[in-house]
């Protein structure tokens, strides 16, 4: 049987051209193909570095055709590597559809690092980095976004998060009201470019510069946000239980993980998956 060909995750620069690692130079020049997330702007890309490797665009809302196009490429034996317009394809990127079928196949999946965004600021960020977990983006609308921190509240690692630029402001407000304003938080904007920002400040203090300053809802954005404090995120969990527990005997579930919340200080989306887990015991 013939071997079918490599799928390489290729990394490429975040912003700054020098960052690009010479493997992954050596890799798009030798691929048989190039799969990237939008032709147009990786063709710059691969201008800039003279490299002539034929492309096909693939990315997570490609229909069915085109992804078995690209596999029936691997099975042929050709090399694929897959790009995104920047940075590690997967990491709120492109790919995982592909690479999940390519292994399914029996096809070898090669890493090829470089550049991640997530990464890079936390590097920055003088936050513990010994743990840490990436949430990718928020959702978009207020009401989920509040849901999803009020999840994440009790967090102890540090958090990691994508914004686009006309919801940072939005996203930060929800922040402090979630986390509480005395947070701290890192600003990372347009890394590695030429207005490359880093602002680290109260969630409050952030706020505030990014609602007055609109320079920094521009680019593209990482927060990272440290993680609650261990004590504040174990200390009172004994007592939101016993309050929870009580309140539960009286009144339905989400009436009685809002008022624990209220009573505690805890969040009323952890309250109410801990109750759920309770009923269910």
């Amino acid at each position: 049987m013939d071997k079918s060909g490599n799928l390489y995750v290729v990394a490429t620069p975040i912003g700054n051209l020098g960052d690009m690692v010479p493997r992954a130079l050596h890799v798009l020049q030798q691929a048989d193909w190039i799969a990237a997330e939008d032709t147009r702007h990786s063709g710059r890309l691969l201008a800039h570095f003279a490299i002539d490797t034929p492309m096909v665009p693939y990315h997570d809302h490609s229909d069915e055709r085109q992804l078995a196009r690209i596999l029936e490429l691997l099975m042929a034996g050709q090399d694929v590597a897959l790009i995104c317009d920047a940075g590690t394809p997967l990491v709120s990127d492109p790919g995982y559809r592909l690479v999940r079928e390519a292994r399914g196949r029996g096809v070898d999946v090669v890493p090829v690092p470089g550049c991640c965004a997530a990464i890079v600021a936390l590097c920055a960020a003088g936050l513990p980095s010994d743990r840490f977990v990436f949430e990718g983006f928020l959702p978009a609308r207020s009401q989920s976004r509040r849901s999803a921190l009020d999840g994440l509240a009790a967090e102890t690692r540090t958090l990691i998060f994508y914004e686009a630029p006309h919801r940072v402001l939005a996203t930060l407000e929800d922040m402090a009201a979630c986390f509480g304003e005395e947070r701290e938080v890192l600003l990372a904007r347009e890394l590695t470019k030429t207005h490359e920002t880093l602002i680290h400040a109260s969630l409050a203090d952030l706020v505030e510069r990014v609602r007055s300053d609109t320079n920094q809802q521009r680019g593209e954005i990482v927060l990272v946000v440290r993680g609650a404090a261990a004590e504040a995120a174990g200390g009172d969990a004994v007592e939101q239980t016993r309050v929870l527990q009580i309140l539960m005997a009286e009144v339905p579930l989400k009436q009685a993980a809002a008022l624990a919340a209220k009573i505690t200080g805890g969040s009323k989306n952890t309250l109410y998956q801990q109750g759920l887990a309770l009923k269910g015991r």
